[in-house]
């Protein structure tokens, strides 16, 4: 146990107040920021590099197309539930060892994934790396911010914000060379020299830096109801589309299961001694206005990230891989503007720089809304790299924020709490976003054949027209028409709600109260306005 002891909870035997210490710098910060980026994107890209292989992966262990998706749900299920244990694990175990016991054990989950022999062994070791990945992104933005001085961690901050944008993207065009080039097992494999290095490191570097340990006991009650709840809200919303949602019993049951465990869970967390996922941290303000703005703007920006690569590949024909390069260059300017974000943006109001950001993505939003069947891959990159914009300018003034008035222990405990949340809202937001644009674009095209009469002169001359002759082919030539027209209006439209909804966030972050600045003591620092 280190020199520092945490309380034994929020109405616990209060500990000796901590002595304030000269912040730990690890022998090597470049090469221990490395190792720290190197995990993160790992990690984040794992999320998204299997998607675009599924049909492969399904093909070669013999498996449907139904039990594919199992690879991507098993992952976000147990990552889901792991996330807002963050806070117990680091309690217990301190945040260098739960760094480096996670990085290793997800390089032996990878191993597993690419053994596997078996959809059923694929699925399992999903589970088991998904899990083991939940506490990497918090735990590596505390350690981050612990051994940056006070003027540099918007910077560390900054370098997170891009892993999160950046690794998504990257995920499926990497996936998908790495399939049609080598084999499915390398999107596993290559986190295996990846993690070793990124361990070993900084398990190295970090040797000797004060922990805030505790021995808080088991809450098996809110442990139960956490993973009872999280797994069958997960599971309701993969499946809902699929499933034709509150249509079928399955979706009905798991909606149930979810709501009353999840309730049980909140009051249970609440007035338990020793809660294993502290909710009070959302007595916080700043923690609690900026959480809020984090998970709108985050599930409007995933749902971006889903409509837009659908939407070219289902109505102007792109391929998976031009749909990718079309959107990639949304990556572009948080690469190149992160540094300066970090190192200069904390010199203002981080509300008003959050501010900018959400006008930049509303307003490319908007742009989207005004797209039809015509537009070229010019337009779309173009929108794309201007969203980017935005994107360099949301994430480290929103942390930042989010982060700032938490005590230096609570830091990995918040960061995994908010990173649930953020989950939990692209989650939503992927399956509300393709579920309302599909009954949007089914509303439309009922519109738009009510007018169309199979005796009207002019609808039978072009049936013929598109048939060349063949009123059997013309007319499903004209319904496929229809359809694009439909399903053009219905993106436009959710792109003009997304919009909005950007506009709406800016409300939430100026609810937060400055200054945003760091908290030191206790060998570990907060996170910092400047």
């Amino acid at each position: 146990m280190s020199a520092t002891t945490a309380n034994a909870g929020p109405s616990g035997p209060a500990a000796p107040p901590a002595q304030p210490q000269a912040a730990f710098k690890p022998p090597n910060m470049a090469l221990t920021t490395l190792g720290l980026a190197l995990a993160s994107f790992m990690q984040v890209l794992d999320t998204t590099i299997a998607n675009v292989s599924l049909p492969t992966i399904s093909g070669n262990l013999g498996g449907s197309a139904n039990q594919a998706t199992w690879v991507i749900t098993s992952f976000a299920v147990s990552n889901a539930i792991a996330l807002p244990l963050t806070g117990f694990f680091t309690r217990k175990f301190g945040e260098r060892k739960l760094f480096m016991w996670a990085t290793l054990l997800f390089v032996i989950a990878s191993f597993l994934c690419g053994l596997a022999n078996s959809m059923g062994l694929l699925v399992a070791a999903r589970a088991l790396q998904g899990f083991v990945a939940g506490p990497m992104y918090p735990v590596t933005q505390a350690l981050l911010i612990s051994i940056y001085p006070p003027h540099k961690r918007g910077q560390a901050i900054a370098l997170l914000a891009m892993v999160t944008v950046v690794a998504p993207i990257a995920g499926p065009i990497l996936g998908g060379w790495i399939t049609d080039n080598y084999s499915w097992e390398w999107i596993f494999f290559i986190n295996i020299p990846i993690g070793i290095f990124a361990s070993v490191v900084v398990g190295n570097q970090l040797r000797g830096r004060p922990e805030r340990l505790d021995n808080p006991k088991m809450d098996y009650m809110g442990l139960a109801m956490l993973v009872i709840g999280v797994a069958a809200l997960q599971i309701m919303l993969d499946l809902g589309n699929d499933e034709d949602w509150f249509n079928s019993t399955t979706i009905v049951v798991l909606t149930i299961v979810a709501v009353i465990a999840l309730a049980v869970f909140v009051i249970w967390e609440l007035t338990e001694r020793d809660p294993i996922v502290n909710l009070r941290l959302f007595r916080h303000r700043n923690f609690a206005s900026g959480t809020a703005a984090m998970v709108l703007a985050y599930s409007a920006f995933f749902a971006i990230g889903l409509l837009v690569p659908l939407w070219l590949q289902r109505n102007l024909g792109y391929t998976s891989i031009w749909a990718g390069l079309a959107t990639a260059p949304i990556g572009i300017l948080p690469v190149l503007l992160t540094p300066f974000v970090g190192l200069y943006a904390a010199r203002f109001d981080l509300r008003w720089v959050a501010t900018g950001a959400f006008m930049v993505m509303a307003a490319t939003s908007f742009v989207r809304s005004g797209f039809n069947l015509d537009v070229d891959f010019h337009h779309v990159a173009l929108v794309q790299l201007w969203q980017g914009l935005g994107v360099a300018l949301f994430f480290m003034p929103v942390l930042t924020i989010l982060l700032s008035d938490l005590e230096p222990h609570e830091i990995a405990a918040g960061s995994g709490l908010a990173t649930f949340v953020r989950t939990l809202g692209g989650s939503f937001a992927a399956s509300l976003t393709t579920w309302a644009w599909n009954q949007r674009s089914t509303i439309h095209h009922a519109q738009l054949t009510e007018h169309i009469g199979a005796y009207d002169p002019q609808i039978q001359q072009t049936v013929d027209q598109l048939g060349r002759g063949d009123p059997t082919r013309g007319a499903l030539a004209l319904n496929q028409m229809i359809s694009q027209q439909a399903a053009q209006i219905g993106f436009n439209e959710m792109l003009y709600l997304i919009g909005i909804l950007f506009v709406v966030v800016t409300a939430f972050v100026w609810l937060a109260k400055p200054p945003f600045t760091a908290k030191v003591g206790g060998g570990a620092a907060a996170a910092g306005g400047h």
